[in-house]
Order: structure tokens, then C-alpha cells, then sequence
């Protein structure tokens, strides 16, 4: 068994894959038309072009209990996923210069330094650097 694609819910398509692409630096690998104004649509680690995919699930504009499960999570200040960095402290300054919001700032935690940051697209992202 192999993790291939994993969902991160978000409200705007368009912005995610700007955001995600853009702002922390994943690579477009899927995208095709589906019903209405949805996509399938995926990015992937420029490191890992052939690694596990996410796909920006449109899932809270469609379906009335993942936009409640979604804002739940960033409302009480809870990362949707994490994503492994080499450094944290790095990574929060080149993206703090991009203007990205973190309402975590680089804070190490026993094993790991962490951050977490908002994607604009409902979801605190929360990165971690293995110590």
C-alpha cells in the first residue's frame, strides 16, 4: 500500500494553486475539468515531482460538513496536514517575506521545531523540522 494522493480541503481553487505553488514552492502536476466550476486538481513536492500528490479538494463549497469540519479546525487553531521542511526558521523568513500570516512563529517543541502558517485558503499549515 502507497500514499498517492491525499485531499487538503479549500475554499478557492484558483487561490489554493497559487498560494500552493507560488508561496511554498509545490510543482501543478493534474489538472482537469470536472463538473460545474471543480477540478482535479494537484500539486506535488518540486523535490518529489513523482511523490504523493495533494489535491486541492473544493470540498467545502460542496458539501455542508467539510466547510463546518474545515472551519472548526482553523478556528480553534488547528493544522489541517504538516508539511516536513529542512528549516523552519529559514522557511519562516523567506515566506513571512512573501507575506505569508503564521500564527505560530518558529518554535522548537522536545524533537521538532515548528511553525504554522495560514494558506488563504481556510487551513492553518503547520511545518516541522525533524531536531
Amino acid at each position: 500500500m502507497k500514499v498517492k494522493v491525499i485531499s487538503i480541503l479549500v475554499l478557492n481553487q484558483e487561490k489554493a494553486l497559487d498560494f500552493y505553488t507560488n508561496k511554498l514552492g509545490f510543482v501543478k502536476k493534474t489538472d482537469i475539468p470536472l463538473d460545474g466550476d471543480s477540478r482535479w486538481l494537484t500539486v506535488v513536492s518540486k523535490e518529489e515531482q513523482d511523490g504523493p500528490e495533494i489535491l486541492l479538494e473544493p470540498g467545502p463549497l460542496h458539501f455542508e460538513p467539510a466547510r463546518i469540519y474545515q472551519k472548526a479546525l482553523f478556528d480553534a487553531g488547528i493544522p489541517f496536514t504538516q508539511f516536513n521542511v529542512d528549516d523552519v526558521q529559514a522557511e519562516y523568513e523567506r515566506l513571512l517575506a512573501l507575506g505569508v500570516e503564521f500564527s505560530l512563529p518558529p518554535t522548537p517543541m522536545e524533537t521538532v521545531k515548528l511553525a504554522v502558517l495560514n494558506d488563504t485558503c481556510g487551513n492553518n499549515i503547520q511545518l516541522v523540522e525533524m531536531l
